[in-house]
């Protein structure tokens, strides 16, 4: 069934749901037998909406049903959690829902494609939804793009994000920087200096195009303050350009080194989540 799943993430979740859907009963399950997905992975739920969705549902009630899991302590919500959260603050006992028998490994999949549906993930999250999907299904960028109708651009430029410091990462959930702002950054030598032009970007209310400017104008003064390496001791032209291949294709910061007699290829990872994908896509060249 998972790799089932896998085959139609480009379908939405209404086709997902397809089969069996006329065995299916809608039941009125009370609200405080209900827990989150465990799987989920949003990290943020915009309270201003959820209080518009609340009052939506003191209104008209709750329009569809969300699809939970029937576990031993009540139920665990698969699908819905956003209605959920509402419908509690809404004062509702009860929500109707339809109850699914799912693997761990189904609800994972399921919460991960109904945020990947969804336009108000922030970009961190979509990231990591996309990363989690790929290790989970061991999927390339190429067939993950494919499966979500999205280019392979797309998704290994958010995948990028990952690779920012923390401290970054927390000003872009927070909104305080964009994830174009971060992507940005990444072109700058080490955490420290990405963190130093960031609060810069945060002060000055820097446009993601002057925060490429600044950092155009910035590395060119820094180039001219220091010596020029001898031609010998310079990075071949054949390695640089393979180093940003091998960059653009693992969406992470590849170094590659060479002397006379043998050479090295160093990638960066900063987590045993990254360390996977990178495995999985590595092992797939080729296929």
């Amino acid at each position: 069934m998972a790799r089932g799943l896998g085959k139609g993430l480009g379908r939405g979740l209404d086709a997902l749901f397809q089969e069996n859907s006329q065995d299916e009963v809608i039941e009125d399950l009370n609200v405080s037998e209900l827990r989150p997905n465990p799987y989920q992975p949003r990290l943020e739920f915009d309270e201003a909406a959820l209080s518009e969705l609340s009052e939506s549902i003191k209104m008209h009630g709750v329009l569809q049903p969300i699809v939970v899991r029937k576990t031993i302590k009540g139920y665990d919500i698969v699908v819905g959690e956003r209605r959920f959260r509402a419908s509690k603050l809404a004062g509702k006992h009860k929500i109707p829902a339809i109850v699914k028998e799912l693997s761990d490994q189904q609800m994972m999949e399921l919460a991960i494609i109904e945020n990947l549906q969804r336009e108000d993930l922030n970009p961190l999250e979509e990231a990591k939804s996309y990363e989690t999907l790929m290790n989970h299904l061991k999927l390339t960028q190429a067939e993950a793009a494919d499966r979500l109708g999205k280019s392979r651009s797309y998704i290994a430029n958010l995948l990028r994000l990952l690779n920012l410091p923390q401290e970054i990462k927390t000003m872009i959930n927070q909104k305080e920087i964009s994830g174009g702002h971060g992507r940005t950054l990444l072109s700058l030598k080490n955490d420290e200096e990405m963190i130093e032009v960031a609060h810069k970007v945060i002060k000055e209310e820097m446009s993601v195009r002057a925060l490429e400017m600044y950092i155009k104008e910035r590395n060119e003064e820094g180039a001219t303050s220091e010596k020029k390496e001898t031609k010998e001791k310079q990075k071949p032209k054949f390695l640089v350009k393979h180093e940003e291949k091998l960059k653009q294709h693992l969406g992470t910061k590849v170094e590659i080194s060479k002397s006379r007699k043998k050479g090295k290829i160093a990638i960066e990872f900063t987590s045993e989540e990254e360390f996977n994908r990178l495995i999985n896509l590595l092992e797939n060249v080729g296929e």
